[in-house]
């Protein structure tokens, strides 16, 4: 019976048997720490010579991330969704929309 086992287990597709000499050879690269607010620590890596972001968002919780510890950056504000009606009444008062309303309805009625 098969066993179920092949000689290519593992192997990925276009992979040579001791590396990948014919892709060329990796970029020189440097690892930048960054914290987060809740104190998660990350690693990435950078090509030698390019420019490192300020911040960098935290692949665990979504925080920003700085690269010192003792001064994390602040999370940003996320301004909440806001209906129609909510952006309305930063336009009008209530009088003025009772006023609206009143002149809307009184269009609608007609003469009667």
């Amino acid at each position: 019976m098969a066993q179920g086992r092949t000689g290519i287990r593992g192997a990925r597709i276009g992979s040579g048997p001791m590396g990948e000499p014919e892709r060329g050879d990796l970029a020189a690269r440097a690892a930048v720490s960054f914290w987060c607010g809740n104190g998660h620590h990350i690693q990435p890596h950078f090509a030698v010579g390019a420019q490192v972001p300020d911040v960098w968002d935290c692949p665990k919780c979504g925080l920003p991330a700085g690269p010192d510890p003792d001064n994390v950056p602040s999370p940003s504000v996320n301004t909440p969704y806001m209906t129609h009606l909510a952006y309305v009444r930063q336009r009008r008062s209530q009088e003025e929309g009772e006023i609206l309303l009143n002149e809307a309805l009184a269009k609608l009625r007609g003469p009667i």
